[in-house]
């Protein structure tokens, strides 16, 4: 019948269509936030070092793309488009970045410092430009606040506001395409409040599943396919659920660590194990919630390692735990709810498992693989 077959199409694509294309990162977890330290110089001067692929980003190609493949075009180039591309690039963050003072852009003047120094060339990753552009220029006269901006073309940004003369460094997470807020340049810094951490740590958790979590959105959706039946889902969910914020918690915390070369391998493994089982069997065998709970401590520690990478507020510790914690789960129930709304309403029919489940986990399983192989040898 044609919505059968419509149906085994939709499975066949589902788990593909999440893969990102091109080739995927060896590391699925860290965010795509472009780090950037913007220092106020006790000589009125201010430099904002961005930390991006300038490479990817000089050639115009995704950031995925290989990057010796990057470094071999670039170094081929003649040296007056060489030289174009350069120029283009100064002129891109120029166009697409803002450093302003009480409300107003100032000029800045945009460099590579990596460019030609081993930083670059002696890189364990092929570059050729490097990943650092420097925008420095000076603070204007009289000047009360600082903020910073870049284009959504540089994704999320970590931004470090570094002013020298009051030996004041302020952390803050901005979304694409978002101002920072303000920061006074005199008088005392008040700590951010504990509603504005609880809703920055909460959107950083449900972002890392929805839509940045690829592999926590494929494992989800192999437990959700494993049966028409609610009950098998509810207990793989709460295994899952209480495994991975018992890791997150003590590994955010400095109790555990495992290094991201060991645990991710095993986060891809995972996926693939779950969707395997699918394949084999349309019944919660008696080891399957003892195994998702431990596939869950895995994926807590690849939670926890995002986490590190985006520091926990000093006083608030607990709090942005929490509330990271529950961002992921609020995330996870997204990805679910999507799922039943979308092929919720098949699984009672008698075609559910051999027409979809099996189809849509036979593909999540070769997704699995694939990343396990990629992030066990590469570097």
């Amino acid at each position: 019948m044609p919505s059968v077959r419509f149906v085994r199409v939709a499975a066949l694509l589902l788990a593909s269509a999440l893969a990102p294309s091109g080739a995927t990162p060896a590391l699925a977890h860290p965010l795509a936030f472009t780090e950037v330290t913007l220092t106020l110089r006790d000589d009125g001067a201010f430099e904002a070092d961005l930390i991006y692929d300038l490479d990817a980003l000089a050639l115009g190609v995704p950031l995925n793309t290989d990057d010796a493949e990057l470094a071999a075009v670039l170094e081929r180039l003649p040296p007056d488009e060489f030289a174009a591309r350069v120029a283009g690039l100064r002129e891109l963050f120029e166009r697409r970045v803002r450093v302003r003072f009480d409300g107003e852009p100032t000029p800045f003047e945009v460099s590579f410092p990596d460019y030609g120094t081993p930083r670059a060339t002696d890189a364990e990753i092929p570059t050729v430009l490097g990943l650092t552009a420097r925008l420095t220029g000076r603070v204007p006269e009289g000047a009360s606040t600082v903020g910073f901006f870049a284009s959504r073309a540089f994704g999320e940004v970590h931004l470090t506001i570094v002013d020298a003369g009051r030996a004041v460094e302020i952390r803050s997470l901005l979304e694409p395409g978002a101002r920072s807020e303000p920061l006074e340049l005199t008088g005392p810094i008040a700590p951010p409040g504990r509603l504005e951490v609880a809703t920055r740590y909460a959107w950083l958790g449900f972002v890392h599943i929805v839509p940045e979590g690829t592999d926590h959105i494929l494992f989800v959706l192999g437990l959700f396919l494993l049966s028409a039946r609610l009950r098998p889902l509810v207990w793989q969910v709460t295994a899952f659920t209480v495994a991975h914020a018992a890791t997150l918690t003590v590994a955010a915390l400095g109790v555990v660590s495992l290094a991201p070369r060991v645990v991710e391998p095993l986060i891809a493994l995972s996926i693939a194990y779950v969707a395997v089982e699918n394949v084999l069997t349309d019944r919660l065998t008696r080891w399957r919630p003892v195994v998702v709970f431990g596939f869950g401590l895995l994926h807590g520690l690849g939670f926890a390692g995002v986490l590190g990478e985006l520091g926990l507020p000093e006083g608030e510790r607990l709090l942005a735990l929490v509330t990271f914690n529950a961002g992921i789960e609020l995330g996870q129930l997204a990805v679910l709810a999507a799922a039943a709304g979308s092929f919720g309403w098949f699984r009672s029919k008698p075609w559910y498992r051999g027409w979809l489940a099996v189809p849509a986990s036979a593909v999540i399983g070769l997704i699995g693989v694939a990343w396990a192989i990629e992030r066990a040898f590469t570097p």
